[in-house]
């Protein structure tokens, strides 16, 4: 029996007249992320997309864990494909949720015919689809106001398709259409997840990570590989550049106020980042903070390390606390690997009484002290180029 994934729209469907580009980058992504499963038709016709096996032997199971995590999906479901003729119809509901009504009590049958040359209307539609299902399987009755399982039947153009309930999709927009933007990325539990919620508000994700070795691992360095790469399976690939920072951060040490560090550090981040982003085409940056959070998470603290760069700079996660992130985390499945106990270069060279209210002309008087013009020239010129899928 031929088994298809029916995609239900989200916000697109909102879009006015921007919406075929919404619904064509959808498209895209669905056939680049389900190209490393097999073959599929991908068509998208009155407001529904349709994903078709081109072989039967696909791994249907696989292919639905890939579409949960694609942005732009309000909901899917698996759906058996028969033809425009009612006794096929019943015949192929009853053989394709056999097994869904081995463990359900009652049920109910909804019909949409999009179709009206159909001769049956929706309501006879669903009871003689009813009325099968109701001989076929006699442990089972209908519940029309709280079914266990609710079974569709779609009259479509292009042929009838039967399905049993749906299935909650990644929600967001398309990745592409928000446009492109530069994450700071550590091996934390925030930035894998302000990525993640960067990337559902349709952002295409360039990151950049801060490395200081031999102080750091590297270890550390792929453990923020595997964090993107987590990330990666709902965002789609991207580039990550790591950025040779042990020189900067020494100097620093060496140089100015140990309680302006921290401060003086992320301000470096930020103006190497925006380099680039810029590089890259991309027209914000992203960071994980937390207002409050940490040291360097306070107002004042923020202003001072926005101060440091020109693009817009974006939070997501600035109102949220610990538990709603981690929350996020394990969703993803990136928390597991963020608790790996391998420090990055924010957690090397950590005050011990960091600046929590500094003064933006304080910060960069100590920032003064040091040559950052040819510090972050030699950083950049180190950056090291990884491919994420």
């Amino acid at each position: 029996m031929k088994e298809i994934i029916l995609i239900k729209l989200g916000e697109i469907v909102l879009k006015g007249l921007n919406r075929r580009n919404f619904e064509d980058a959808l498209v895209r992504s669905l056939k680049r992320r389900l190209a490393k499963i097999g073959e599929f038709q991908v068509k998208i016709a009155q407001s529904t997309i349709s994903v078709t096996p081109v072989y039967d032997d696909t791994d249907m199971d696989e292919v639905v864990d890939c579409v949960s995590k694609v942005f732009g999906i309000a909901a899917f479901a698996r759906a058996c494909v028969t033809e425009k003729d009612l006794d096929k119809i019943k015949e192929a509901a009853g053989e394709y949720l056999a097994e869904t009504f081995e463990t359900a009590k009652t049920f109910k049958v909804e019909a949409k015919r999009s179709d009206k040359k159909f001769p049956y209307q929706s309501p006879e539609i669903s009871a003689e689809v009813g009325g099968y299902l109701l001989e076929k399987f006699p442990h089972i009755s209908v519940n029309v106001h709280n079914p266990d399982v609710i079974v569709t039947v779609e009259i479509r153009d292009f042929g009838a398709y039967v399905r049993a309930g749906l299935i909650r999709g990644a929600g967001g927009i398309p990745v592409g259409t928000g446009g492109k933007a530069c994450v700071l990325i550590s091996g934390g539990i925030d930035s894998p997840v302000a990525s993640y919620m960067m990337a559902k508000r349709g952002i295409e994700l360039t990151a950049v990570h801060f490395a200081s070795p031999p102080y750091t691992s590297v270890r550390a360095e792929e453990k923020v590989v595997e964090l993107l790469q987590r990330v990666a399976k709902y965002s789609g690939r991207m580039k990550m550049f790591t950025v040779p920072f042990t020189e900067i951060q020494q100097e620093i040490r060496e140089k100015c106020k140990e309680d302006y560090f921290t401060l003086i550090m992320r301000r470096f981040m930020m103006e190497i980042a925006e380099i680039i982003a810029r590089q890259n085409d991309c027209h914000a940056l992203i960071t994980g903070e937390s207002l409050g959070q940490v040291a360097s998470q306070t107002i004042r603290a923020i202003e001072c390390t926005d101060a440091a760069c020109d693009m817009p700079v974006f939070r997501p996660l600035i109102g949220m606390d610990k538990e709603e992130i981690i929350e996020i985390s394990r969703k993803i499945n990136t928390f597991e690997v963020s608790i790996q106990p391998y420090e990055d270069c924010c957690t090397v060279f950590t005050p011990k009484h960091p600046k929590t209210q500094p003064a933006l002309k304080e910060v960069i008087a100590e920032q003064n002290k040091l040559d950052c013009k040819a510090l972050i020239e030699r950083a950049v010129a180190g950056v090291k180029l990884t491919n994420i899928e």
